[in-house]
């Protein structure tokens, strides 16, 4: 079963609800195992498949999730396009908790992670001006309308390392960076996804304040599990709208974002790298 189209679950989106689960699978792949099992499922007649990124039982921290591998093993199932679901902090007064945001830029601020499929002897350059697929952002925006929950229809998102959340000098300098949510584990996953020519879109569901509101009290945990049991339940309601409405988009340019990038002369490139990424871009290679 190829599965076009796959759902990375962020906190609280661990276990799979709106449609049928027809498969687990364990995907080894080049860098090492996903976060979790892969479910392969049914979403009103239409496979899909189902990554948890911190894997079953919220195990994962942010800066260790093994997003080369979650990439790559949606890409080798089949997947041309992901949804990918996360809570995030808001930076501005009318970005409020409940509310939706289908980010469509992306401030990366890690430190720790490795943010590139290109390396040890690969040279490639993509372009990510825009790191989230104007495709897919438009069928979310459509979807979200048809359920009814309040989202906007842009946003930048700062991606931090954690593990702890944001000092208020720090959520002030993110909020001067012209900044809307902030969360952590947009980056790498966006430039990964747009590496291996997957179209990537960003359900950001607001969970908090993040801390730079002197009124309310500075972010805690609990504060964020209590709004995002909510936002979790309008996540998969969302879920078997969007999906039908990602069928329909039949070709993009993210799935061409390697045409070009790659500017190591196919002879040089070492073997066990070309073993690694012959599923991105063996298309682009001769042998």
């Amino acid at each position: 079963m190829k599965a076009r189209f796959g759902i990375i679950g962020g906190s609280g989106l661990e276990e799979f609800e709106g449609g049928k689960v027809v498969e687990r699978l364990e995907v080894p792949t080049p860098f090492g195992m996903p976060s979790d099992e892969i479910l392969l499922v049914d979403v009103g007649g239409i496979p899909a498949a189902f990554l948890p990124r911190h894997g079953h039982g919220h195990r994962i921290l942010p800066t260790e999730v093994n997003s080369k591998a979650n990439i790559w093993a949606l890409k080798s199932l089949g997947v041309e396009a992901i949804l990918a679901v996360s809570a995030v902090g808001s930076l501005r007064e009318d970005y409020k908790p409940g509310e939706f945001v289908i980010c469509d830029n992306l401030i990366d601020r890690t430190k720790r992670r490795d943010v590139s499929y290109f390396g040890n002897g690969v040279v490639g350059h993509i372009g990510f001006a825009d790191p989230f697929c104007p495709e897919l952002r438009a069928a979310l925006a459509s979807s979200l309308k048809k359920t009814g929950h309040p989202f906007h229809d842009k946003g930048t998102a700062v991606t931090m390392e954690g593990a702890a959340f944001s000092t208020r000098a720090e959520s002030e300098v993110h909020r001067g960076l012209g900044a809307h949510v902030i969360g952590m584990t947009a980056s790498p996953e966006a430039k990964l996804a747009r590496e291996a020519e997957i179209c990537y879109a960003s359900v950001a569901m607001v969970t908090d304040y993040d801390c730079w509101r002197q009124s309310e009290e500075a972010v805690t945990l609990e504060m964020v599990l209590e709004t995002m049991r909510t936002n979790v339940d309008a996540v998969r309601k969302l879920i078997p709208v969007a999906v039908p409405l990602f069928a329909g988009i039949k070709d993009c340019s993210c799935r061409h974002a390697a045409e070009g990038a790659l500017m190591t002369s196919e002879k040089y490139v070492p073997y066990e790298e070309k073993r690694k990424l012959k599923l991105f871009f063996g298309k682009y290679w001769k042998g």
